[in-house]
């Protein structure tokens, strides 16, 4: 039975916070929704079969196998398809090309299911598909040093839309199309009879909700939320809030790059931008940093931090946690002529998309920059985008165009990118949405 525990209060083991809680502004520097102009097919025959028909020309990124028809594309509509519901696509001369799930209230009006004419989708297409992610995370190990891994990749995993998390005993899903909507249940309870987890968690919040006409939507599945939900992460143990943390709860693409940090922070004086609850912190100071200044704009997750430093009985005199605006803080300590070793970037999404490209561009230039006049000689810089709007390319300008400005020349040591247990799939390289660069200060 669903239970929502939404607005029903709950032990968690941790202090109630004061005010609203809200993991997702962590800087004031907040990307508005992307407006939505649809471009309406006609509607064709509404006694015919769920299909919709592409205009001429418009299938050749269907026949490179990427999962997404955009509204545009499509020449017309037939037999009244409801939001979710699976449809034919066929060319303009009437050949199938793929079975989608169709969303009229959607720029990406249908997103792939099947390249197959004779594979039906059922809930039997959504077992074959699950139980092949999770035999994929299996195939890597990846469940070997972390009880927190990402099962599911959406399109990555041919499941539009469906991304599942899991903490422990915890499954997170988030939905954020009208195809994996319309199969909600079902693939609740397949990931039920095929985890055994004790409880399944949605966290149907995310902006992709409102630009697929969708509303939000937060609670209990299946199952009872334990008290406290946490993963074990190469030995170092972080709490984990489904209800109201950032993204699922915690940064899971970003696990290789904080042992990769662990590395670089030894004898150094370390500052982690945009904190959240502490990952990049408390690995550098397991890695033998001297000092680490941590900086977010939420109370609650710093409380959250200092509470997962406690856990792993890390040296709390040498970590500074610090309630600010990073934009504003990196300035102060500019002015404040403070220097640092190792400096951590690790911001939120300013660029969901490519419209938004210009104006994330100058945020992540700024930031950067200021990085790099804070830097010691010989210092090093990790920066990050999880901005799917701006390409790895775009990136690795844009931070050339900070150093040019802050009158430093510097070299790329590492490119970095999410974890293994988040795959891109090379017809869809939008799912690279995670890039970084570890950059060296010449002294």
């Amino acid at each position: 039975m669903t239970q929502d525990k939404t607005n029903k209060p709950r032990s968690t083991g941790q202090r109630p916070s004061s005010g609203k809680r809200d993991f997702r502004k962590r800087t004031a520097h907040q990307t508005p929704a992307t407006p939505r102009v649809l471009t309406q097919p006609r509607s064709g025959d509404a006694h015919a079969a769920p299909a919709i028909v592409l205009a001429a020309g418009r299938e050749k990124s269907l026949q490179r196998r990427h999962p997404w028809i955009f509204s545009g594309a499509i020449a017309r509509v037939d037999g009244a398809p409801g939001n979710g519901q699976t449809v034919a696509v066929r060319g303009a001369g009437g050949e199938f090309l793929a079975s989608a799930a169709y969303n009229a209230a959607s720029q990406i009006s249908a997103r792939v299911w099947s390249w197959r004419e004779d594979e039906a989708i059922d809930a039997a297409f959504f077992r074959r598909k699950i139980s092949s992610a999770l035999a994929a995370r299996n195939l890597l190990a990846l469940a070997d040093d972390s009880t927190g891994m990402r099962l599911i990749h959406a399109e990555s995993d041919g499941l539009p839309g469906l991304i599942v998390d899991r903490y422990g005993e915890v499954l997170v899903m988030q939905i954020g199309s009208a195809g994996a909507e319309f199969w909600r249940d079902t693939i609740a309870d397949i990931l039920q009879n095929l985890c055994k987890t004790s409880c399944i968690y949605e966290r149907s919040d995310s902006d992709s909700r409102g630009l697929e006409g969708l509303p939000e939507r937060n609670g209990v599945l299946r199952g009872t939320l334990p008290d406290q939900a946490a993963v074990v992460e190469h030995g170092l143990r972080f709490n984990v809030d489904v209800v109201a943390g950032q993204k699922t709860g915690f940064y899971l693409d970003q696990r290789d790059n904080r042992k990769r940090t662990e590395t670089l922070a030894r004898d150094k004086h370390v500052l982690n931008c945009f904190c959240y609850t502490g990952g990049f912190s408390l690995y550098a100071l397991r890695g033998g940093a001297k000092s680490v200044l941590s900086i977010d704009a939420s109370a609650e997750a710093l409380r959250i931090a200092e509470e997962n430093l406690s856990a792993n009985g890390l040296d709390a005199s040498k970590a500074e946690w610090q309630c600010d605006d990073v934009f504003l803080a990196l300035r102060k300590l500019r002015d404040q002529g403070r220097k640092f070793d190792l400096i951590i970037l690790d911001p939120p999404k300013f660029a969901p998309t490519a419209a938004f490209a210009e104006k994330a561009a100058r945020g992540y230039k700024d930031i950067n920059l200021l990085a790099f006049k804070l830097l010691n000689p010989g210092g090093l810089l990790a920066t990050y985008s999880c901005s799917g709007g701006i390409s790895e390319e775009l990136f690795q300008k844009i931070i050339a165009g900070a150093a040019l400005d802050a009158g430093v020349d510097a070299q790329i040591v590492h490119h970095l990118h999410a974890s293994a247990d988040h795959p891109v799939l090379l017809s869809f390289p939008e799912g690279a949405y995670l890039k970084g660069l570890v950059l060296r200060v010449a002294s």
